[in-house]
């Protein structure tokens, strides 16, 4: 059966799964925030077929989420990086993993657990928010029509900057200690 392109699609979702919907994709990128680099060592975690982990990475190399570049120790085989893009799927699969701890194992259950690597603390539940800082549910979501709006590597510095910037209000220290999405 031919896959139909979603990459024309209106909806953010729809174009994103156009993207990173299949598992093969999401498992890299998994992979890949844990260090992996070569083909190798993408092939021995996943176990996947050699033909469908490379179809997989030239699609993410074309698709901006994986870069290539040379061996770092200098070797002849190349290696695959996240791009700024790619990072940015970390949240994702933090959002499907806490979905999955939540939905998916029994209490007492063996799973992976994601902690913050410098005090290895689980991370605290991903939650919705307004820019204020007000919780929010499903009921409280209404998507419509509007435009992109596409971030530059400018105000992405400024963000950073922002962040890095200590805030005045409990509030604010909290919104980004937690990570909440808004």
């Amino acid at each position: 059966m031919r896959r139909t392109s979603l990459k024309n699609e209106k909806c953010p979702v729809a174009r994103s799964l156009d993207v990173v919907g299949d598992w093969w994709t999401l498992l890299i990128v998994r992979d890949a925030l844990k260090g992996a680099r070569r083909f190798n060592e993408f092939q021995k975690s996943l176990g996947c077929a050699k033909n469908i982990l490379s179809t997989r990475l030239r699609g993410m190399v074309e698709a901006g989420i994986l870069e290539v570049r040379a061996a770092s120790d200098g070797g002849t085989h190349s290696e695959y990086h996240l791009t700024a893009s790619g990072e940015q799927l970390q949240v994702v699969l933090v959002a499907l993993r806490q979905w999955g701890e939540q939905n998916l194992f029994g209490h007492g259950e063996p799973m992976m657990v994601a902690v913050d690597a410098k005090k290895r603390q689980r991370l605290q539940r991903l939650q919705l928010s307004t820019n204020d800082g007000r919780g929010l549910g499903p009921a409280d979501i209404h998507v419509e029509e509007g435009a992109a709006v596409v971030e530059t590597a400018s105000t992405h510095a400024r963000k950073d900057a922002a962040r890095a910037t200590p805030k005045s209000s409990a509030a604010s220290k909290r919104h980004v200690r937690t990570g909440k999405l808004s």
